[in-house]
């Protein structure tokens, strides 16, 4: 086996402290958060959780809302993931709905401190704009995977509305009574529309 196909080298010592200096701020952020409110919690108190410097706090977040989004490359990989490995015969609207419905909307079944974390976000409105903002950051990666699995040009604007409204579809449930059963009525007119231009997808 060459040196190739070993896969990625593992990570150094220094991007290991990195990492874990990293994990081990955005987890007393989140405690903190959950027991007090994100209003009621200053970057301070954050940092002398987390036993690190203001400074340093923000060399890996620069902004407070990001303390509770530690996960962004995670996300856009399982979007794009959600596109590409979907079952035989799921189409790119109904996928990208299971993905709405599994990772951005808290189950009646999840444990109890992912329901916490999505109330939390839910209940603050600069959380909810920043997570909505962080989410759409990812439409141009997902419209370049719409348009190879459908066999449309890159660039074309059907799939960058596609990976648009799927991504909005969640702000869009907000406030219903049944906000499950409004992203499945928003992704519904999204296939629709979509099998008309692109059969293959």
């Amino acid at each position: 086996m060459t040196d190739t196909e070993t896969g990625p080298a593992p990570m150094g010592r220094r991007e290991r402290k990195k990492a874990a200096t990293r994990r081990a701020i955005a987890d007393a952020a989140l405690r903190l958060f959950l027991e007090r409110g994100y209003d009621d919690v200053g970057i301070r108190e954050i940092a002398d959780a987390a036993d690190v410097s203001t400074t340093t706090l923000f060399k890996h977040f620069p902004v407070k809302e990001a303390l509770v989004f530690d996960e962004d490359a995670e996300q856009e990989a399982r979007l794009l993931a959600a596109v590409r490995e979907r079952p035989e015969g799921r189409s790119i609207p109904a996928a990208l709905r299971e993905h709405a419905l599994r990772h951005r909307m808290a189950a009646a079944d999840s444990d109890a401190r992912f329901t916490a974390f999505f109330d939390l976000v839910n209940s603050t409105p600069a959380l909810r704009d920043y997570a909505q903002n962080m989410w759409l950051r990812h439409t141009a990666a997902l419209a370049q995977v719409i348009a190879e699995e459908s066999g449309l040009p890159a660039g074309d604007p059907a799939c960058t509305a596609l990976a648009h409204f799927a991504l909005e579809a969640p702000r869009a449930a907000r406030g219903h009574d049944d906000p499950r059963q409004a992203i499945t009525r928003a992704f519904e007119l999204l296939e629709n529309g979509w099998r008309i231009l692109a059969p293959r997808g």
